[in-house]
């Protein structure tokens, strides 16, 4: 069993959770992530580690409520414990002195770019991120990336705090500007990592991607997390997570993320969910 020792809100329906997982925290590297299964009826869910303490013994992962079992799990509380944490599984990020990289995060995918641009920065490598939300109130970790950093852009869809608009948007500005971008490495939804593939491939810049497909095992044997790169099959969970976002086949990879919607959905309307103290009954289960 593994024990949550901090659970904290970080935006609407996203919450942070430090686990004590000591095996992990030893060997977990940037982009790395874990599976977790809450209990024994539960289903096995991929998320990155955005940060580890290896004398403390704690992994930080990053949970935003999309389906029944993340929610289930943001309605845990620091003591708790989880049936299962493996990891850290993946390969991590390749990390070297580029000179500059920018790194672009979407949403959640800021937790996934926070150890990247930190590993980085400790390279010597020039970092520039753009933090992208709909809106002010779901960016998270901008302080933590802006202590990484050495740019910061933020982009919000309604324009409620800092750029109004898309990542895609500033990422052209400071290409436009002329500036010497070496790497780009991008995490988020899959429409905005496939849009900024197109400005980069246009601009000739090296892009890394960090994919986030369907996933079950984490060992490479289910086959369910495959995609599609430079028209080759990959397994997300042994041969990635990150890819050369130039060949990845984006729209497979969103017409796979769609496979289970419907499961999905009947799944969410298991859970009778009360306003007030956050309470979600498991029915049928």
């Amino acid at each position: 069993m593994f024990e949550i020792v901090e659970k904290r809100e970080l935006a609407h329906r996203v919450c942070l959770f430090r686990i004590r997982a000591p095996l992990i925290a030893r060997k977990r590297r940037a982009g790395q992530f874990i599976i977790l299964r809450i209990n024994e009826h539960g289903e096995r869910i991929p998320l990155t580690i955005a940060d580890s303490d290896s004398e403390e013994g704690t992994i930080t992962i990053i949970v935003q409520e999309v389906g029944k079992t993340t929610s289930v799990l943001c309605s845990l509380k620091a003591g708790d414990r989880l049936l299962d944490v493996v990891g850290p599984l993946g390969k991590p990020t390749h990390i070297e002195n580029y000179g500059t990289a920018v790194c672009v995060g979407g949403g959640i995918g800021c937790a996934v770019t926070y150890p990247i641009a930190k590993a980085l920065k400790e390279t010597g490598t020039h970092v520039i991120s753009i933090m992208g939300a709909r809106t002010k109130n779901l960016l998270i970790l901008e302080e933590e990336m802006r202590s990484v950093s050495d740019e910061l852009f933020i982009a919000t869809d309604d324009g409620s705090y800092g750029h109004h608009g898309f990542v895609t948007a500033v990422l052209e500005e400071l290409i436009g500007e002329g500036r010497k971008i070496d790497v780009v490495i991008a995490v988020g939804p899959v429409p905005m990592m496939k849009a900024v593939s197109s400005v980069t491939r246009t601009n000739g810049i090296y892009t890394m991607a960090s994919l986030n497909p369907i996933m079950v095992d984490g060992t490479g044997m289910c086959g369910a997390c495959r995609v599609t790169v430079d028209g080759q099959t990959k397994f997300v969970c042994v041969d990635g997570p990150e890819f050369d976002a130039h060949q990845v086949d984006f729209d497979e990879l969103i017409r796979r993320n769609r496979t289970y919607l419907k499961e999905e959905r009947i799944a969410m309307e298991e859970l009778t969910y009360h306003e007030g103290p956050r309470c979600y009954e498991k029915k049928g289960v």
